[in-house]
């Protein structure tokens, strides 16, 4: 059920309406092979309808021991710990003070993430405090329970210019309010990651039987201090929005040599039970390496890895070894693996190790020091470290680069994700970008060029009537959206740029990036195969998960 005005959404900046164009090159109709939404995502809004295409789940159930805790106490990662971090605005999320909805400054916020449980609990707010707002999450909550008694489901509400979004999740309710340009399906895409991101932390099994027991049981208990981890994912969309627009992850631009020999390296240091290993800084992937059998019939989705990369930027993890469990919720929700996370010598560089034993925490420590050591003896760790602080540096390893490089006249900035990968390169979707520059340098600007690219997917992938080609003309720039059965591609131009111009500027950019692609992506990820696993310690051996108590 959509309730609210059949109003479009407005046109964003000061352009005219959008123009769609057939490539001369490409067939009109179907999207290529473009990547699929989530199934719960696939929502458009009231001028959108017909028929909706759904993933398939994983057909693969991961081997992980259900709801076990690591026996291991050493080291544990707390939770809590990024609560009282200097690097956290107290004010900026659910941990602030205010947030009552007569508060000027709460109302002028673009959007609002609310969670709640079906009895209207409050768990989790954007901005504010969930305690102010318990009375706004209690319409809420009844709003959902009036339509649910007419044998009805609420998908969005439309007044104005503000956009609501239901997403009921087992006993979760979340609830995006918003007044961008993004779509439903967008703002439901959000709010699936935030749920994601929960899951976590909980597993979807340990939340419904918590419900079960417990209506209004106040879910914060269990997830004190992994609020900053959830501002943190919505921070992040409003910056970077390529990640979840385009179902994919970002990796560090390094030259192909240097990628191969420190996949080499994940491929030789392994462990019993290791089942992914994953190097990354700044947020961003370096390389992954994963364990045949565990994972060799499951797609490792670019969800899940996102979510492990914005999990691992929390301040608890800025120093030091942690030793925690950690859900998937693509691969498994209800399961945990156990993940070790550890800043290499004192730098920004992070290595990511998945255990299916609650046991290993030693192992995956010997792991991590024949890594440190193999990165020291290659020369990349003092490389990766400096990628850090000078984005632009002329060496192999930049964690940005400047779209300066593409040597195209006119163009500004571009999202690019490859469709035309090889098969064993199909698990980790991937894409590229360059740094946003001037005119894009102030916050206005880049959340402009934010809500135009948001625009311009929601067109592309509309469910009613799906376009290959855009080509939008506006005040301040010119943009070009193109999906192929090859690629996926959003460029910003210079508003002087005309049709014949944006042309050729997308021309070159499509041979620089051919040219550059064993730079810029992964294109065969490392796997291996481990000594044979320890038995699994006994269920006996733990009454509960680390994070609550077990039935």
């Amino acid at each position: 059920m959509e309730a609210g005005g059949d109003t479009a959404a407005p046109a964003p900046g000061d352009a005219e309406d959008l123009e769609d164009t057939r490539s001369p090159s490409e067939e009109a109709g179907d999207s290529g092979g473009v990547h699929e939404d989530p199934p719960e995502s696939r929502e458009e809004g009231p001028e959108e309808t017909g028929s909706e295409i759904k993933d398939q789940p994983p057909g693969l159930r991961s081997p992980l021991p259900q709801l076990e805790a690591p026996s291991c106490t050493c080291r544990l990662w707390d939770p809590a710990a990024s609560e009282n971090s200097p690097l956290d605005d107290p004010e900026s999320g659910s941990g602030g003070q205010g947030g009552d909805p007569s508060d000027e400054d709460w109302r002028s916020k673009r959007k609002h993430v609310f969670v709640l449980s079906e009895a209207g609990k409050p768990i989790y707010s954007r901005y504010g405090s969930v305690e102010a707002l318990s009375t706004t999450m209690g319409v809420m909550t009844a709003l959902v329970s009036f339509v649910q008694s007419a044998g009805d489901a609420i998908r969005a509400i439309y007044a104005e210019d503000h956009k609501l979004v239901f997403l009921q999740q087992g006993p979760l309710l979340l609830v995006a309010v918003s007044r961008t340009p993004q779509s439903v399906a967008q703002l439901r895409g959000e709010l699936l990651a935030v749920h994601a991101q929960i899951v976590s932390t909980l597993t979807r099994a340990s939340v419904a039987r918590i419900f079960a027991r417990k209506q209004n049981y106040d879910l914060r208990r269990l997830l004190a201090g992994s609020e900053r981890t959830l501002d943190r994912l919505l921070d992040s969309v409003e910056r970077d929005p390529g990640a979840l627009l385009l179902g994919a992850v970002r990796c560090v631009p390094l030259a192909r040599p240097l990628r191969d020999a420190l996949g080499s390296l994940l491929r030789r240091c392994t462990a019993p039970g290791l089942a992914l290993s994953v190097l990354a800084v700044g947020g961003q992937l370096v390389t992954a390496a994963q364990e045949r059998n565990v994972l060799a019939e499951c797609r490792l989705d670019p969800a899940d890895l996102q979510l492990l990369l914005n999990w691992v930027g929390a301040p608890a993890f800025a120093a030091g070894e942690a030793w925690a469990p950690v859900c998937l919720p693509r691969f498994n929700p209800d399961g945990f693996f156990y993940a070790y996370v550890a800043r290499l010598d004192a730098t920004p560089v992070c290595l990511l190790l998945l255990s299916t034993d609650p046991e290993a925490f030693h192992d995956m420590a010997t792991c991590r020091r024949l890594v440190e050591d193999g990165m020291h003896t290659l020369g990349a760790m003092r490389a990766l470290g400096e990628a850090v602080s000078f984005s632009n540096a002329p060496s192999a390893i930049a964690l940005a680069y400047s779209v300066q490089a593409v040597g195209a006249s006119g163009l500004r900035h571009f999202l690019y994700k490859p469709l035309d990968i090889p098969d064993h390169h199909r698990q980790l979707p991937q894409f590229t970008s360059p740094e946003l520059e001037a005119p894009y340098s102030r916050e206005e600007e880049r959340q402009r060029l934010s809500d135009l690219y948001h625009r311009l997917h929601a067109r592309l992938h509309s469910t009613s009537r799906p376009l290959r080609l855009i080509y939008h003309v506006g005040e301040k720039e010119t943009l070009l959206a193109w999906v192929t059965s090859k690629f996926e591609l959003y460029t910003c131009l210079s508003p002087l740029v005309t049709k014949a111009g944006a042309i050729l500027v997308v021309t070159k950019l499509l041979r620089w990036v051919k040219k550059e692609e064993d730079r810029l992506f992964i294109r065969y990820p490392p796997k291996y195969s481990t000594p044979p696993a320890v038995p699994a310690a006994s269920m006996d051996q733990a009454s509960h998960n680390g994070l609550f108590p077990g039935p």
